[in-house]
């Protein structure tokens, strides 16, 4: 039976470093894989999965227009594997697509993505994903003290946390900070 899974997480755990890499699992022994990421994060370029260690595969996009489960019927073919990078952009109508996908296309569909926002909130793709899932995994990071990072904070160009804004805005080490929840709870003054 094909399966939804969520692997999630927080800023540079590595989510797409474990996504390119059992990607590449599948591909190694002779089966096709389908990678999806989401259009506004272009970062590594447009249709580009790139993991901060060096690593990176060639996408397909997708926005809030598009039907995931369309777009992967029309194009998986013999697809042994979907792979969602950046699930925390999906809409919640796409999550129940991709839940589709598995239960009605039997294959599985791996999604990687942020659980929460910078102010702690879930994204709806992610909310959707913690409802509909049929296995979740966390992917641990840690925060500067050692224990273990739940929360991100949004940084300004001084370094102090913003705790208000658009839930949307792309980028990297330069702008989020992973932190444990005490760390957070202070930065953001909570």
């Amino acid at each position: 039976m094909a399966k939804l899974y969520f692997h999630y997480s927080t800023m540079n755990a590595g989510k797409s470093t474990l996504l390119l890499q059992a990607s590449y699992n599948y591909r190694e022994r002779g089966m096709r894989t389908l990678l999806l990421t989401a259009a506004l994060d272009s970062r590594a370029g447009l249709g580009r999965i790139a993991s901060r260690i060096g690593i990176g595969d060639d996408a397909l996009t997708f926005d809030a227009d598009t039907d995931m489960f369309a777009l992967i019927r029309d194009r998986a073919g013999d697809c042994a594997c979907i792979f969602v990078d950046e699930a925390q952009f999906l809409s919640p109508a796409q999550v129940w697509q991709l839940a589709r996908v598995a239960d009605d296309l039997h294959i599985p569909v791996m999604c990687y993505g942020l659980r929460v926002d910078f102010r702690g909130e879930l994204f709806p793709g992610s909310a959707a994903l913690l409802a509909l899932a049929d296995d979740m995994r966390e992917v641990r990071t840690i925060c500067h003290c050692g224990k273990k990072a739940t929360m991100v904070i949004r940084r300004d160009e001084a370094g102090h946390a913003i705790t208000e804004g658009a839930q949307v805005q792309v980028g990297g080490n330069e702008t989020y900070v992973s932190l444990c929840r005490r760390h957070w709870r202070e930065a953001v003054g909570n």
